[in-house]
């Protein structure tokens, strides 16, 4: 199979590289991005390009599949560059796709494309997709997911598949994760689990989280099998407010969505954070996910917990852990001098 994996660079990029190396079935990959990285990966060879601007239908030409996870989280202060990036970028995709008469699409999607939902239970792909309406990222997602809705309808020969993750960890992506969500102030040292004294108490303070690596495991399973329609992935446990008590044997301490949500919105305007305040909104309100589906049509389910991959991700925070790809890098300037472009 020949494989084009655009976004191939980021969080969740570089780990579907690397799984979809390991399979046999696989003997070519192709990785789209907009800046080339500084590191190798097997079986994968880089071309550059903004997906939000170039046509990449010649570099689809002659795949088995393409994998569409190419997203912008920041600039959070530019939406209209998000829009063009994220909601026309995939539009370009998908029929970049259609044309060059790709067997399979796969799409990253999100839980951030569901519409609010209690946190009692959970939901299944059948739940309501419109998003969470002060959430840019969110809307968006429900945006592209209509796209695709109308492009699967218009190419019936053409697989269909639509991953929707919860946050996806993992050690190496968190100097990504930082630069997109936290921000330079925050000292690393505070992140130590013997040092986090108190967690936020809030029955709706609810969500999960998935090993980025066990993501990429499903992207490989709906590249190589026969698989169409959504699929939610999330590891146990749903991390919770007590969760997170025994995790770090810390004091809850009860906060409302407003103290929390007002406290974002703060840091937000004064710089301090590059988050807006609609990240804690989709945290409140975004449903959690039933995997059923996945395990069963799939044959997919996570190799380590939520919690694993959760102190993971706060033990790559406090070593400022890695990968020489621009959006992972220290500094995100991992990139080669040398580019293929398209």
């Amino acid at each position: 199979m020949r494989v084009v994996v655009t976004g191939a660079t980021g969080n969740v990029g570089t780990s579907v590289l690397d799984a979809l190396a390991m399979d046999p079935n696989v003997r070519e990959i192709v990785g789209v991005a907009r800046r080339l990285p500084a590191v190798t990966f097997d079986k994968t060879q880089f071309v550059t390009a903004d997906v939000g601007r170039a046509d990449i239908t010649d570099v689809l030409r002659g795949a088995d599949a393409v994998v569409h996870l190419a997203w912008r989280i920041q600039p959070a202060r530019e939406p209209g560059e998000l829009e063009r990036t994220n909601v026309e970028g995939s539009q370009r995709v998908f029929e970049s796709a259609a044309r060059a008469g790709v067997r399979a699409l796969i799409y990253a999607s999100s839980v951030g494309v569901y519409s609010p939902a209690p946190k009692e239970r959970l939901r299944d792909e059948s739940w309501s997709r419109e998003g969470v309406a002060t959430s840019l990222y969110s809307r968006q997602k429900a945006s592209v997911e209509r796209l695709l809705d109308r492009i699967e309808q218009d190419n019936p020969r053409m697989r269909v598949v639509r991953l929707r993750p919860s946050l996806c960890f993992k050690r190496e992506a968190a100097s990504g994760i930082r630069r997109l969500f936290i921000g330079p102030f925050l000292p690393r040292w505070v992140l130590h689990p013997k040092l986090i004294r108190f967690v936020p108490d809030n029955p709706n303070f609810r969500f999960q989280v998935v090993h980025t690596a066990d993501v990429a495991e499903a992207y490989r399973l709906c590249v190589t099998q026969d698989v169409h329609g959504p699929f939610n992935i999330a590891s146990d446990p749903v991390i919770d407010p007590e969760t997170l008590a025994r995790t770090f044997d810390a004091k809850l301490v009860r906060v409302t969505h407003r103290t929390l949500r007002t406290a974002a919105e703060i840091s937000y305007r004064l710089h301090l954070g590059p988050a807006d305040p609609g990240w804690v909104d989709l945290a409140f309100q975004a449903p959690l996910l039933d995997c059923s589906r996945a395990r069963r049509e799939l044959g997919w389910s996570p190799r380590r917990t939520a919690v694993q991959a959760l102190l993971e991700l706060l033990d790559g925070l406090r070593e400022r852990a890695s990968v020489a790809t621009p959006p992972l890098s220290t500094y995100g300037s991992a990139e080669k001098n040398t580019r293929a472009r398209v």
